[in-house]
C-alpha cells in the first residue's frame, strides 16, 4: 500500500494534512498538482516548478499514449527522465479525454475505441491497455480506466456507466505488475447521493492505494459540487488519499478541504495564466484590461513569487497587448505559485487547529475582490 499519514485534524472541520511517500519523494497534504499534460507544464520547465514548490506534476496517458507512445518511455526509462522532472508523477487513465471525445469514439465493454486526433488512426484504450501504457510511463501513482458521464445524465445512464465503471476498476487493479506504483479507484455516480454511496461501498471493498472523487465539474453547478464532494469525501477510508479530479478553483479547494480532501489537479492556473488572468490573494485580476496599461503596482503586493517581486501590472499588461510569449510564461509562474502557497498556507492552518476560519476569512476576501473586479471591467 502507498505510504499515507495523517499529522493533523482540523478541529472544526473534516480538514487534514499528511504525507504520501512516493518512490520520487515525500508529498506534503493537501497539495495541488500541476498538470503536465504532455509530459510538460505548459510554459513552465522542471526548474520553473520546483521554484514555485510544485510537489506532484499530472501526466495525460491518452495524450502520451498517442504521442510519443510507450517505446520512448521504455526506452528512456520513463517520464521522470524523459521530462527531466525528479518529483512525483501521477497518471490520469485517459477516461476524461474519451469522454470528451464524443463524435469520435465508442464505449463498450472492452473499452473505448476512439480515433487520434493526430492522425486519424483507430485505437482501443481498455483498462488493460491504460495500465500498460502508465506502467510504461513509470508515474508514481496511477489511476483506474473509469467511464465519465455528463452530471446532467438521466439516472440509468449515471448508474450503467458507474457499474462499468467498477468492472474497469477491477480489470485495471488485476492488471498492474509493479506494486511500487500506486493505483487509485475513481468514485463515480453524478450527483445522486445514492449512487456515490454505491460506488464507495463498493470501491473501498478492494485494496486500491487511494481513492479520487471524479465526474465532477462536467455539467454540474457549484452547489452540486460542493454537496457531493462533502458527501463522498465522509464514505471514504480515513487511512487512504483522496483526490478530487478535475476540480480547481481556489474556494474550490477551499471547500474541499473543508471536506478532507488531500489531493487536486486543474489546468485553470496555466490556462487562465495564458488568457491573461491572474489569480492573487484577494481574487482574480484580467490583466488585459485597459485599467491597468499606467498601474505599476505589482500583481499581487502579498505574493513573493519571481513575477510579483520583479514586475508591475503595467509591465505585465504590456506583454499580453505585445503577444510576447513572456507574458503567459510570468502569468503562469504566478498563478502556480499562487496555487502551492494557498496549500502550504492550508496545511499550516490545520496543524494550528485553525483552518475552518482560516478558509472562512480566504472565502470573503476573494467574494469581496471578484464582485469589486467585475465593477472595474464594466468602466
Amino acid at each position: 500500500m502507498l505510504p499515507f499519514t495523517v499529522t493533523a485534524q482540523d478541529p472544526e472541520s473534516r480538514a487534514r494534512c499528511g504525507t504520501i511517500e512516493t518512490e520520487h519523494g515525500t508529498v506534503s497534504t493537501p497539495t495541488f498538482m500541476a498538470v503536465g499534460t504532455r509530459a510538460t507544464v505548459t510554459g513552465m520547465d522542471p526548474t520553473d516548478l520546483e521554484h514555485v514548490g510544485t510537489q506532484v506534476v499530472l501526466g495525460n496517458t491518452y495524450h502520451l499514449m498517442l504521442r510519443p507512445g510507450t517505446e520512448l518511455f521504455e526506452r528512456v526509462g520513463g517520464i521522470h527522465n524523459f521530462m527531466g522532472w525528479q518529483g512525483p508523477v501521477l497518471t490520469d487513465s485517459g477516461g476524461y479525454q474519451i469522454f470528451s471525445l464524443s463524435q469520435d469514439r465508442k464505449i463498450t465493454e472492452k473499452g473505448a475505441r476512439f480515433r487520434s486526433y493526430i492522425d486519424r488512426s483507430m485505437h482501443m484504450l481498455s483498462p488493460e491497455r491504460s495500465i500498460e501504457v502508465q506502467s510504461a510511463i513509470g508515474s508514481d501513482i496511477m489511476m483506474v480506466l473509469d467511464e465519465c458521464v455528463d452530471s446532467r445524465s438521466d439516472r440509468a445512464t449515471t448508474h450503467a456507466a458507474m457499474e462499468r465503471t467498477h468492472r474497469w476498476a477491477l480489470r485495471s487493479l488485476a492488471a498492474r505488475k509493479n506494486p511500487k506504483q500506486a493505483l487509485f479507484a475513481i468514485v463515480q455516480g453524478g450527483v445522486i447521493p445514492e449512487l456515490r454511496k454505491e460506488s464507495a461501498t463498493f470501491l473501498t471493498d478492494h485494496p486500491f492505494d487511494g481513492f479520487a472523487i471524479g465526474g465532477l465539474a462536467v455539467g454540474d453547478t457549484r452547489a452540486q459540487r460542493e454537496d457531493i464532494t462533502h458527501f463522498a469525501a465522509e464514505l471514504l477510508p480515513a487511512e487512504r488519499p483522496r483526490y478530487l479530479m478535475g476540480v480547481g478553483t481556489p474556494p474550490d479547494l477551499l471547500y474541499a478541504m473543508l471536506a478532507g480532501i488531500d489531493m487536486f489537479d486543474c489546468i485553470l492556473p496555466t490556462n487562465m495564466a495564458w488568457q491573461g488572468t491572474a489569480f492573487t490573494s484577494t481574487g482574480r485580476v484580467k490583466i488585459t484590461r485597459s485599467a491597468y496599461t499606467n498601474v505599476d503596482e505589482p500583481l499581487d503586493a502579498a505574493c513573493a513569487c519571481s513575477t510579483c517581486t520583479r514586475f508591475t501590472r503595467s509591465y505585465l499588461h504590456h506583454l499580453f497587448k505585445c503577444r510576447e510569449p513572456l507574458a503567459p510564461r510570468l502569468m503562469s509562474r504566478h498563478n502556480l505559485f499562487h496555487y502551492h502557497s494557498l496549500m502550504a498556507e492550508s496545511r499550516a492552518a490545520i496543524a494550528a487547529g485553525t483552518f475552518a476560519a482560516f478558509a472562512k476569512e480566504k472565502l470573503e476576501a476573494i467574494d469581496r475582490h471578484e464582485h469589486s473586479e467585475k465593477r472595474l471591467g464594466q468602466r
